[in-house]
C-alpha cells in the first residue's frame, strides 16, 4: 500500500469508530444521559475534524515531506562540510605540531650556523690582524735597519771627519820643516818614477 491509500484507510477507520461509538450511545437511549443532539453534534465535529485532517494530510503531505527532506539534506550537507572542515583543521594542526616539534631543531641549527660563522669571522679577523701586525713589524724593522744604516753612514762620516781633523792636528803638531821637505822630495821621486 502506498502512503495515500493508508491515510485514507486510517481516516475511514476513525470514521467507523466514531460512528460505532455514536451508535452505541444512541442505542443506549437512557434518560438522564447526554441528549442525542449533542452526540450527533460531537459526531459531526469529529467527522469534520477527521476530514480536515485527511485533507490537510493529503494536501500538505508532499510539500512538508519535500521541505523536511530538503532540510534533512541541508543538515547532512552541513555535517559533511563540518566533517571536512574538521579533517582539514586536524591536518593543519598536525602540520603545525610537526613544525613546532622541528622548530627547536631549526633554532639550534640557526644558532650553530651563526656560531660557526662568528668563529670563522673571528679567525679571519685574527688572521688579518696577525698579517697586519706582521706587515707593521716588517715595516718597523725595515725602518730601523734604514735608520741604523743611515746612522752608520753618518757615524762613519763623522769618524772620518774626526780622524782627518785629528790627523791634521797631529801633523800640525808633529810636522817640522825638515819632515815637510823630506815628504816633498819623496813625493817628487814617486812622481818621477811613475812617469
Amino acid at each position: 500500500m502506498n502512503n495515500r491509500t493508508s491515510a485514507v484507510v486510517r481516516v475511514l477507520l476513525v470514521f467507523i469508530m466514531v460512528s460505532l461509538c455514536a451508535s452505541l450511545v444512541h442505542a443506549s437511549g437512557g434518560e438522564g444521559g447526554i441528549p442525542k443532539e449533542k452526540w450527533f453534534d460531537l459526531l459531526w465535529r469529529t467527522l469534520n475534524f477527521a476530514g480536515l485532517v485527511a485533507i490537510l494530510v493529503l494536501a500538505l503531505k508532499k510539500p512538508i515531506a519535500n521541505g523536511l527532506n530538503s532540510r534533512r539534506q541541508a543538515i547532512v550537507e552541513t555535517f559533511d562540510d563540518l566533517d571536512a572542515q574538521k579533517a582539514e583543521a586536524e591536518r593543519i594542526y598536525r602540520g603545525y605540531e610537526d613544525k613546532l616539534s622541528k622548530i627547536d631543531d631549526e633554532v639550534e641549527a640557526i644558532i650553530n650556523s651563526a656560531v660557526k660563522q662568528g668563529e670563522a669571522e673571528k679567525e679571519r679577523i685574527i688572521e688579518e690582524a696577525n698579517r697586519a701586525a706582521g706587515d707593521i713589524q716588517r715595516q718597523a724593522e725595515m725602518a730601523i735597519q734604514h735608520e741604523i744604516a743611515e746612522a752608520r753612514l753618518r757615524l762613519r762620516s763623522e769618524i772620518a771627519e774626526q780622524a782627518v781633523h785629528m790627523a791634521e792636528e797631529l801633523i800640525k803638531q808633529n810636522l817640522k820643516d825638515a819632515d815637510q821637505n823630506k815628504m816633498v822630495e819623496d813625493y817628487l821621486e814617486k812622481v818621477g818614477t811613475i812617469q
